[in-house]
């Protein structure tokens, strides 16, 4: 049964749902038989790299609000991370476009390291204050999990996996996908948003019963999630 993730490193809810969905794996009976594809997706294209101002600035500057309520918005995630054991520091987050991020899962599914790469990057990102546009961090990310680093830094500095992360952002928009995290289990169940690990569940229990069935039925209401507008 094969489950294709849509996801952003730059979303905090994409990790979140990360962790409820392996949640959910876990209870499920038959989760190996369960085939992970992670795609592509950028919020934010256009979006420069910038170390010089928090996170806490750019959202701000983007949304037009205060400091102090980007603040406030970003304990309040920071809060429903702690719920499913992760530890968030917007404090720390540094202001990068996640398209090289994207290059980099691509490389890591070459050697069956998707998922980890993910986890790499998402760890990096909201806990460790990492640049995850830097080639020398993407390179220790890569080490860190059996890649070498000296392959990564040469993909990066070629054109290798630009048009890859290019087909799973047409394909998302082909589906009408706006927001991440975005779930399609064997083209037939979609989850849109970071939901509850019951419906991630029962969304496993409903597809494994029926995953040979063409076509996907959207299941359930939106759960938390970031889109393309900015909304998160």
């Amino acid at each position: 049964m094969k489950i294709k993730i849509w996801s952003d490193v730059m979303c905090p809810f994409c990790y979140i749902g990360k962790r409820r969905f392996e949640q959910a794996l876990n209870a499920f009976e038959f989760k190996d038989d369960v085939q992970i594809e992670w795609k592509s997706f950028q919020l934010n294209p256009a979006l420069e790299t910038n170390p010089n101002i928090s996170i806490h600035q750019y959202l701000a500057d983007a949304k037009g609000w205060t400091i102090d309520y980007a603040k406030q918005v970003g304990q309040q995630v920071t809060e429903m991370a702690d719920q499913v054991g992760l530890s968030y520091n917007f404090d720390n987050a540094v202001v990068a476009n996640s398209f090289n991020a994207h290059r980099f899962t691509h490389l890591a599914k070459k050697y069956n390291k998707s998922d980890a790469a993910e986890e790499q990057l998402f760890n990096a990102y909201f806990t460790g204050g990492q640049n995850i546009d830097d080639d020398d961090t993407l390179a220790s990310l890569g080490e860190a999990i059996g890649i070498d680093s000296e392959e990564v830094k040469a993909m990066l500095n070629s054109d290798a996996y630009k048009h890859d992360v290019s087909i799973d952002i047409d394909e998302a928009a082909q589906l009408g996908i706006r927001g991440v995290p975005f779930f399609v289990v064997n083209d037939r169940y979609a989850v849109s948003g970071a939901q509850a690990t019951e419906v991630f569940l029962n969304t496993l229990i409903s597809a494994y019963a029926e995953y040979q069935q063409p076509g996907y039925t959207n299941n359930g209401d939106e759960g938390a999630s970031c889109d393309t507008d900015g909304n998160c």
